[in-house]
């Protein structure tokens, strides 16, 4: 099963806090000593080999230069990169707003072919509409206490970010859990306007929507964490304090494993239209 994904993105901060103490050792330096030589306090040394402060370029370079081991210094700057940007933390992503937030996924989107999303708490995002979206940033921005909240643009960027559904040559490969549709994000008219753009999505011919009923007996996987495949080159998982990239490939083949014993679970065609028309019933 898919490890934590924020157990994943400190085990790579410790892979590189690991390799730089292993050159230490091998360098046959104390702590103090490289301290010394790097020309900062011997407490930075344990707080980089203990993974808790993330080395920078110079430091690792520095590093490396103490331990004469300068021809390892590029690698492990490439690695430490990759690990500190698996972890994102959200006060820093949602510093300029949540429309700023929006926006920064737009690169992503353009550059991948096949998208697969699974859910289990909301309509995903390439598939809401604007009232749904915007009580969801709403409520995202008054969580975090955000000093503007700006939830009315940054859903619609959403939603125009959300065309890529109609561009030539991408598939959506979506999952939802039933549950999704009655969590109430959005009041009822707009609750009912998101279930119905979901029967008019689910017939585009380059989207496949599978929803997994409740009812599902003796489920090969249990409700995972939200999470969003872009091609095979990259996992985004969203969790309550950050936003983590996975790019390993050991992974993503992972998450792609579940994918597939979630999708195999779901229903599609008339009887997801069923489980959608059901839901729509019960706001009345």
């Amino acid at each position: 099963m898919p490890v934590s994904p924020s157990s994943s993105a400190q085990a790579a901060r410790e892979a590189v806090a690991r390799r730089l103490r292993d050159l230490r050792k091998e360098a046959g330096l104390t702590v103090v000593e490289l301290a010394d030589r790097c020309g900062w306090h011997h407490a930075k040394t344990s707080r980089i080999e203990n993974a808790l402060t993330g080395p920078t370029a110079k430091d690792i370079r520095l590093w490396c230069t103490a331990t004469k081991a300068e021809g390892q210094a590029e690698g492990l700057i490439v690695q430490s990169v990759n690990a500190e940007s698996m972890y994102r933390e959200w006060r820093h992503q949602v510093r300029g707003g949540l429309k700023q937030l929006q926006e920064s996924s737009a690169q992503i989107f353009r550059q991948t072919k096949l998208f697969r999303v699974y859910s289990s708490t909301l309509v995903p995002g390439l598939l809401q509409t604007e009232g749904y979206a915007t009580g969801i940033l709403h409520t995202a921005a008054a969580f975090r206490d955000l000093p503007v909240d700006d939830s009315v643009e940054a859903a619609r960027t959403r939603v125009e970010r959300s065309r890529v559904l109609h561009e030539p040559g991408r598939r959506f490969v979506l999952l939802i859990e039933e549950a999704v549709l009655y969590c109430q994000m959005a009041d009822v008219d707009a609750m009912a306007a998101q279930l119905g753009y979901l029967l008019t999505a689910g017939a585009l011919p380059t989207v496949s929507l599978g929803i997994i009923p409740r009812a599902t007996s003796q489920r090969g996987q249990w409700p995972r964490e939200t999470f969003h495949v872009y091609d095979d080159r990259l996992v985004s998982v969203e969790l309550v304090s950050a936003r983590v990239r996975i790019t390993q490939p050991s992974e993503i083949a992972l998450y792609l494993k579940a994918f597939e014993q979630l999708r195999n679970m779901a229903v599609y065609g008339a009887e997801a239209r069923q489980l959608i028309l059901a839901a729509i019933e019960s706001l009345r």
